[in-house]
């Protein structure tokens, strides 16, 4: 067949497969959104005959493709472009490459591409992403350049483009200087010294980061980009200073949205839910169908107190939903709301409509926990059982639940069994053995308990709560003080701020006999939180240290806050019968 009827048959080839679905490559975003595109010299094209055995492997191929094995497809466009040295068919083996996600093979085969279509950008931007990937930072940055190069006109476009690539490899100190050295030709461009300023921010290095941003805010006043990055910066350290940039921004740039979306994040961080609920609310105006912004103002309304509010706003969110995830999710939260609101018999109906979806689970969970509240202990173990774990993680917070339930009806023995089997199953999960040991120095198993709280100091020893459970146990049995002591401080050195742990420390000193230092630390600890079991504490070291009327007053004062609390009632009828 002559030169002529083999070209015929590429293009009717080529253009039959241009119709075939096509994924958006991971590895290469450099490629799209490409760019107003330069005009490109065609490519020279090769004088090869078709002979049999070449039209046979183009043929497999593309029917290779269309029955769904896209590696056997590739490799034969690959090699049929290798023999041809046609460049439409390297780049219908590049084509194939991204529809079947096959990138071991993808640098040779958009290497191939790029050398018999020179002219083409598209080979070299793809190629890029694929060797920095692949770790080939210098022959990477060769190829950012040249796709720079071949049209500086985008280069703005470009290394915008170009950042989250450069952002996403591992080395960031690598891609930190490989960044610089892109935008280094370019020191007019805002949309390069934004790249390096992103990228300098997930390396660490925030100086250099502010430094870069502020020259992009410079060069381009009215862009917002650099905004966000720098009140994201200054929120670590300097929130005043973020909030009025993002205020003086959103003054003169009042359709900013990715400003406002920020400020008013900025201002949920810092608690401020009423401004923060007006500027969602002023995005949801400006986007009346977006059931994300209505949800987001309906949480808020949530966190306020505001449950007329939040309900409202969640059933106008359901209303905009427009697929069952939505749903999904609304009914997960409404659920939410009346739990928050003691309406268990509500939240249930609500949980019960989660049908799929990241909060299934949470709501299967939660379901039970509330049969477990309303005495349905049997329904609500059933219903653990039932639920189908996805992964090892999953599993073990069933069990833990099932644990809690078995506790909170004061089975303990049957809640650690259940740990405790699923342990044997599970011997070196963080969290089982927490929780088993803590449950078996609830049902009196001390040594179990000690053995099982020392191995998850081995596993995890940065784990605080394992030092101060252990601890918290010899001191509350009055027995091994200096080692319990000294467990609980170490606790305290690794969570300084834990309220808990504050009180475990307190009532080592005084279980010692210092009661002064005692009582410094659980006023501490009750200033942190008001928890009845850190108020028994603190009364009866102040009973002790003689401060009786005191000692009452914060008695009787948490038990107003948590009538029939066992703790409370144990401890005033042991001193104040």
């Amino acid at each position: 067949m002559s030169k002529l009827n083999l070209l015929i048959l590429s293009s009717l080839l080529l253009t039959a497969c241009a119709h075939a679905p096509q994924t958006t490559p991971v590895a290469a975003p450099v490629a799209a959104p490409a760019p107003a595109p330069v005009a490109e010299t065609p490519p020279p094209l090769p004088n090869v005959d078709l002979t049999e055995e070449l039209l046979y492997e183009i043929l497999i191929s593309e029917v290779a493709s269309q029955r769904g094995y896209p590696d056997v497809s590739m490799e034969g466009m690959y090699e049929a472009a290798r023999q041809t040295r046609d460049p439409r068919l390297a780049r219908r083996a590049a084509q194939l490459v991204l529809e079947g996600g096959n990138m071991k093979r993808g640098i040779e085969v958009f290497q191939l591409w790029e050398a018999l279509d020179p002219n083409s950008a598209i080979p070299a931007r793809l190629l890029s992403s694929l060797l920095l990937r692949d770790g080939k930072v210098k022959e990477a940055a060769v190829q950012f350049a040249k796709v720079l190069r071949q049209d500086p006109a985008s280069a703005p476009q470009l290394l915008l483009q170009i950042e989250p690539v450069v952002e996403a490899y591992a080395d960031k100190a690598v891609a930190l200087k490989l960044m610089r050295d892109l935008a280094e030709p370019y020191p007019t461009v805002a949309e390069g010294h934004w790249a390096v300023a992103k990228v300098a921010r997930v390396a660490g290095e925030e100086s250099l980061s502010m430094e870069r941003v502020r020259e992009a805010r410079r060069l381009r006043p009215d862009w917002s980009r650099p905004v966000v990055l720098e009140a994201q910066l200054l929120q670590k350290s300097r929130m005043p200073e973020a909030l009025q940039l993002l205020r003086e921004f959103l003054t003169a740039h009042p359709d900013a949205r990715d400003v406002r979306v920020q400020y008013a994040r900025a201002l949920l961080d810092m608690k401020q839910y009423a401004p923060a609920r007006a500027e969602f609310s002023q995005l949801l105006a400006a986007d009346p169908d977006n059931a994300e912004l209505a949800f987001a103002v309906a949480l808020i309304s949530l966190q306020m107190g505001d449950a007329a509010g939040a309900e409202a706003q969640l059933r106008q969110s359901a209303a905009l939903g427009r697929n069952q995830k939505d749903s999904n999710t609304l009914q997960f939260y409404l659920g939410q709301l009346h739990e928050a609101n003691k309406n268990g018999e509500a939240a249930l109906q609500h949980y019960r409509q989660v049908k799929s979806g990241e909060y299934l689970l949470k709501a299967q969970l939660r379901s039970a926990y509330l049969l477990g509240q309303q005495g349905k202990l049997s329904e609500a173990r059933q219903m653990l059982h039932q639920v189908k774990a996805a992964d090892q993680e999953q599993r073990v917070q069933l069990l833990l639940l099932e644990a809690q339930l078995l506790r909170d009806a004061k089975q303990d023995r049957e809640a650690y069994q259940v740990l405790q089997q699923a342990l044997n199953n599970n011997p070196n999960d963080p969290d089982l053995l927490y929780e088993t040991a803590l449950l078996a120095d609830r049902v009196a198993l001390y040594e179990v308990s000690e053995k099982l709280f020392r191995k998850l100091i081995q596993l995890q020893p940065e784990r605080a709560h394992a030092y101060n459970a252990l601890g918290f146990s010899f001191l509350e049995r009055n027995v091994r003080i200096q080692e319990g002591i000294a467990l609980v401080q170490k606790a305290n050195q690794l969570a300084p701020d834990d309220v808990a742990i504050m009180d475990s420390v307190g009532w080592g000193y005084y279980r010692s006999g210092n009661l002064e230092e005692s009582i410094k630390w659980l006023r501490k600890a009750f200033a942190g939180n008001p928890d009845p079991e850190i108020a028994s504490h603190l009364g009866e070291v102040l009973w002790m240290h003689g401060d009786k009327e005191e000692a009452r007053k914060i008695w009787q004062g948490s038990l107003k806050d948590n009538p029939g609390n066992p703790l409370l009632e144990a401890v005033i009828k042991k001193f104040n019968p």
